[in-house]
Formats: C-alpha cells, structure tokens, sequence
C-alpha cells in the first residue's frame, strides 16, 4: 500500500502533452528543415528563435511564443539526437523539480514517401498542476503545419 501511494504522489506533478502531424515528402526532408534550428526565425511560428547546435550537452537559447501569451526565452539542453529520427531538449524553471520539460522531436517515416512528424513533451516537477498546457500545444500544431507547408513547398 505504502509503494502505491508513492507513484501516486509522484506523478501528481507529471503530464505528457504530443501534437503530430503528416507531411507529403520523405523523412530526410522533414528532419533538415526541423533540425536546422538557425531557420526558425523564418518559418516557425511557436519556436520563434533558436540558437545552438544539435549536441548532446550543448545548451540552447530559444524563444517560444504560445498561442495567446507573451514570448519566453529559455536556454534548454540538447539531450539526445538520432539524425534523421528524433532529438529532444531539456528545460527548467530554475532549480530541478520545480518545473522541467523534455521536449522529443520525432520524425518517423510512414509509407508512400511521407513521414509523422511529432512533437511530445514530457513535465514533471510541483509546478506541473498549476500550468495551463493549452497555448503550448497550440503553438505546437501551429508549428507541425508551418513545418508541413515549408517541407512540401521545398522541391
């Protein structure tokens, strides 16, 4: 009973959000104009800034823009990145376990030449419950058909 309570109470300050959408072209289309982060600016109406590079380590500066709210600039680290398949970021607010997010980026190849193109985050931390998620996932679907227009409008 005691270890029941315990996942319980651990999980009270998780949640997992995902927005995804299919693009008419080949996953090495979707995966350079979603890694290529410098781009951003040009095309990417919720990631509306980004700079770094796609290290595992390395730490970026990006600014996001949701849906209805004020723009917020964070500097989150690259955890993981498969070229061609998915990389994924980290962000806080200040100190661990108060609110952190792992962003994944998947790109995942699907017949006929097209490809899903995912975005999943994952919160935990004490803050979770008192977050509107609403305008992140928002901004991400905005994000997944600015990416699906300049992919399939790319020869």
């Amino acid at each position: 009973m005691r270890g029941a309570a315990f996942v319980a109470l651990g999980c009270l300050g998780c949640s997992s959000l995902a927005a995804s959408i299919e693009v008419n072209a080949p996953p090495e289309r979707v995966w350079a104009v979603a890694a290529d982060l410098a781009q951003y600016p040009c095309w990417n109406p919720f990631f509306t800034a980004a700079e770094g590079k796609l290290v595992p380590g390395e730490k970026l500066e990006v600014t996001l823009h949701p849906v209805g709210a004020s723009p917020k600039s964070f500097a989150p680290v690259v955890l993981e990145v498969r070229p061609g398949e998915r990389f994924s970021w980290r962000g806080r607010l200040g100190v661990p376990g108060l609110f952190d997010g792992t962003h994944h980026f998947v790109v995942e190849p699907l017949s006929g030449h097209r490809t899903r193109f995912t975005q999943r985050e994952d919160f935990s931390g004490i803050l979770v419950p008192f977050v509107g998620f609403a305008p992140y996932k928002a901004g991400w679907e905005r994000m997944n058909r600015a990416l699906k227009a300049r992919v399939e409008a790319t020869p």
